[in-house]
């Protein structure tokens, strides 16, 4: 999946464990485990607002994205800015 989830790393800048953050954003545990291995298919936006909130980042600073060699190509239908063919 060419989504990555750095959570792992700002809990470790902000020196919390996984334990209290859940707790802080009212969810399990376990969730928040699945969502930091990346083992999520989605993650609704007020839980990641809790999460920001809660250790002062941005979604930025927790998702990151990396293409790999089996994404599609970008789709530039619809693009103003695209070269036509």
């Amino acid at each position: 999946m060419p989504i990555i989830v750095r959570l792992d790393v700002m809990l470790a800048r902000r020196k919390m464990r996984s334990r209290e953050l859940a707790e802080r954003i009212g969810i399990t545990e376990q969730n928040l485990s699945l969502l930091k291995s990346g083992k999520v298919r989605g993650v609704r936006f007020d839980t990641l607002a809790r999460i920001c909130r809660e250790l002062r980042c941005t979604p930025g600073e927790l998702l990151d994205y990396e293409a790999g060699d089996d994404a599609p190509p970008a789709s530039t239908q619809g693009d103003p800015d695209a070269s036509p063919d």
